[in-house]
């Protein structure tokens, strides 16, 4: 049976140590490669190919955020489960967003870690199951903003939404009203009720808000 091949990117020295006993007790597991840093931990990984990377957060020089970043970038396919103290949902969905397969906690029982790897060796995501709310309540505080976000978009009337869109597409109130066969006056009536309704105090910011929320193309 072919063993998973795991790195361990920590600066502790005998936190790494404790992690390669505790890896190589299971019998379908070998650390084959160790780092003390992030820039040791890019380069380790390019040399080495691991199948599984446990990565610290928290180290010195280039830390374990942006040795993510780095690797993923460089190796899309790379597996990196982020090893930390830090229960707060930022890290989390940081790392998550920048590609990382799996998410546990320092102090977790040594079970977690192992179902953890074997998890994702398979091609699966882990997250620590007590971190799980917090990515419950990330989803709700999303699905609540992109709620607000609908329902300010819905307060606009068709015609509105024409003119947004057209001044996110660079166009000056003169352009605006040829494209749409009304009169300046009326255009700039128009953009009036949208710095409004959008709460926003000028076209840059119009521009923006039609942008980022996908009202044009």
């Amino acid at each position: 049976m072919e063993k998973i091949r795991v790195m361990i990117a920590e600066d502790h020295s005998m936190i790494r140590q404790g992690l390669k006993q505790l890896i190589e007790l299971e019998n379908d597991m070998k650390v084959v490669v160790e780092a003390a840093d992030g820039m040791q931990a890019i380069r380790n990984y390019g040399a080495q190919k691991p199948d599984i990377v446990l990565m610290d957060i928290n180290m010195p020089g280039k830390g374990g955020l942006q040795a993510l970043e780095e690797i993923r970038t460089e190796y899309p396919d790379a597996k990196i489960i982020m090893l930390t103290i830090h229960q707060e949902r930022e890290y989390l969905i940081q790392s998550l967003t920048l590609g990382a397969a799996g998410y546990i906690l320092k102090d977790a029982d040594s079970s977690v870690l192992i179902e953890a790897i074997r998890t994702v060796n398979e091609g699966e995501s882990y997250i620590q199951p007590t971190m799980a709310k917090e990515l419950v309540f990330e989803f709700k505080r999303f699905t609540a903003k992109e709620a607000s976000v609908n329902t300010k978009s819905s307060f606009l009337s068709d015609r509105e939404l024409e003119v947004l869109k057209l001044i996110a597409k660079g166009k000056v109130n003169k352009d605006i009203a040829k494209v749409l066969y009304i009169s300046e006056k009326t255009v700039k009536n128009h953009i009036s009720n949208i710095f409004k309704k959008l709460n926003v105090k000028d076209r840059t910011q119009a521009a923006v808000y039609a942008i980022k929320n996908k009202l044009v193309e």
